[in-house]
């Protein structure tokens, strides 16, 4: 298995080495940066770091107005507060006029450590998938999530990307590049596919190689581009494999199950069995507690496919 390292963990770094390359890149944070790992960006740009403070909505008018003057700003902080509390903020300051601005949405879904259900942001990807004109994106591990920093600092219009907060092995082969709109297999198969993103990508290659062992062949699907999303790939499961099981970090209702369902509902009616956080809050404690409490790990998932194919 490969070094164990947080997405988290290579944001400043990442930053920094954009930040060379393009000097109109600037980064603001909500009080955040010791956690979100971005304090070596303010360390080598102190210019080019804005500190707002505990005033998210706040952080995105801010946002908003610097990209209008040509700098590609970078906001940065827990993800139920770039989402849910900056929801209208977002919509009107940055998306209405498709503004070039980057959201970091940090602790994202419900591994936020102990910090319960004020902190957990179940219901993020529900809210920018709505918004017109939102990209909206998670990496698997670090190495997709320095790609992932560069595709969105080229990329010109509002960027959502979820970042992780534990550390993860290397899901994504070395030499991977980020393409908006698609997915990328992690494991071959024709008797199911599952498909997820981020934070839960270890635990539905474990439930794979479990099933493998009672016979049941399952395709693994990294989803990490969820709007726009695959929808060839989607189709491509659709047909060859016939089930879809979605494993998402968020709560079943707009999340990835639903991106899925949308799209084989109209063109490619199969079966889908959506794992998530079925329409509640969540708790607090550790992450493992959390994936156990809300039927997230990898034992939970291969039950899960197990029953949904008998």
């Amino acid at each position: 298995m490969s070094k164990l390292v947080a997405p988290r963990d290579v944001l400043g770094e990442t930053l920094i080495k954009l930040g060379e390359k393009n000097s109109d890149i600037v980064l603001l944070d909500a009080d955040f940066s010791p956690a979100s790992k971005i304090q070596a960006f303010k360390k080598r740009f102190p210019d080019r770091f804005v500190q707002v403070g505990i005033a998210e909505q706040n952080m995105m008018g801010i946002a908003a107005g610097l990209s209008t003057m040509g700098f590609i700003p970078f906001a940065s902080t827990v993800s139920v507060f770039c989402s849910r509390r900056a929801c209208d903020q977002v919509t009107v300051s940055i998306a209405i006029s498709r503004l070039n601005v980057k959201i970091l949405a940090l602790y994202a879904g419900i591994f936020v450590g102990k910090n319960g259900a004020s902190h957990q942001s179940l219901e993020d990807l529900a809210i920018m998938r709505s918004i017109a004109n939102m990209t909206v994106l998670q990496p698997a591990d670090a190495l997709e999530t320095k790609e992932m920093l560069k595709f969105a600092a080229d990329f010109d219009g509002p960027v959502y990307i979820r970042i992780g907060r534990d550390p993860v092995p290397q899901f994504v082969p070395d030499g991977y590049q980020f393409q908006l709109g698609k997915a990328l297999t992690l494991k071959n198969g024709n008797d199911v596919t599952l498909m997820t993103y981020g934070d839960l990508v270890g635990d539905t290659l474990q439930a794979a190689a479990v099933l493998e062992k009672q016979g049941i062949d399952a395709r693994v699907l990294n989803m990490s581009s969820i709007k726009p999303i695959d929808e060839e790939a989607i189709l491509k499961a659709a047909t060859e494999t016939g089930k879809i099981v979605t494993v998402d970090n968020h709560n079943i209702y707009g999340g990835l199950g639903s991106a899925v369902c949308e799209i084989v509902s109209e063109k490619m009616p199969v079966k889908v069995r959506r794992i998530g956080i079925r329409d509640e809050f969540g708790r607090s404690g550790s992450n493992e507690e959390m994936k156990q409490r809300f039927g997230l790990s990898a034992a939970h998932i291969e039950k899960e496919v197990v029953s949904f194919l008998n």
